[in-house]
């Protein structure tokens, strides 16, 4: 059976999870056999919009060039991960349209709970003064209205977040369902 290209597109604050459900998403389907990429904001801008900055406009030229790269990717029937912020709804839904195969996953997690995760210490050199426009703090996150998987990070452990997006997949066809080991 030739696979369904789709992009699964991660949204949501910096240090909700939503690289940590990507890596470990990466794993079911590397172990099912699928053909995927993983596109990360982080990593995206240091090569495809380096030299962008953290303007609206910036923004969502970045959002705009990671949707084009995922549309190729995904009718080529590949499964493209998307982890990228993305604070502005509208350009979501703009990606979305062109896209077409779109899941839409927010990784939610309240603001505080993101600033205890702050490996990088960007929400606190944000909260000083020394990073303008950082989104969540003096730059808005839009959250989806009807995002198809909607992940609690700080409520549930990392496997239910993965399940829940693995049964999304299946349920659209875009994954055939994981046969399950029965003990004789």
């Amino acid at each position: 059976m030739e696979q369904r290209g789709v992009t699964i597109w991660f949204t949501g604050l910096s240090g909700s999870g939503k690289t940590t459900i990507t890596r470990a998403l990466v794993e079911e389907l590397r172990t099912r056999g699928c053909k995927f990429e993983v596109l990360d904001g982080d990593i995206v801008r240091q090569n495809l919009t380096k030299g962008l900055g953290f303007s609206k406009e910036d923004r969502d030229t970045n959002i705009r060039r990671i949707g084009f790269v995922s549309h190729l990717l995904t009718r080529n029937g590949v499964i493209v991960l998307v982890s990228a912020i993305s604070p502005y709804r509208e350009i979501r839904e703009e990606v979305r349209q062109r896209i077409g195969d779109f899941v839409e996953v927010y990784a939610n997690a309240p603001l505080a709970t993101c600033e205890d995760r702050d490996v990088k210490g960007l929400y606190k050199r944000a909260r000083s003064g020394e990073i303008k426009g950082f989104t969540g703090i003096d730059d808005p996150y839009e959250p989806p209205l009807n995002p198809e998987v909607e992940c609690r990070t700080d409520q549930e452990e990392l496997q239910q977040s993965v399940a829940k997006v693995l049964r999304k997949l299946e349920e659209l066809g875009y994954l055939s369902k994981a046969l399950e080991v029965q003990s004789v």
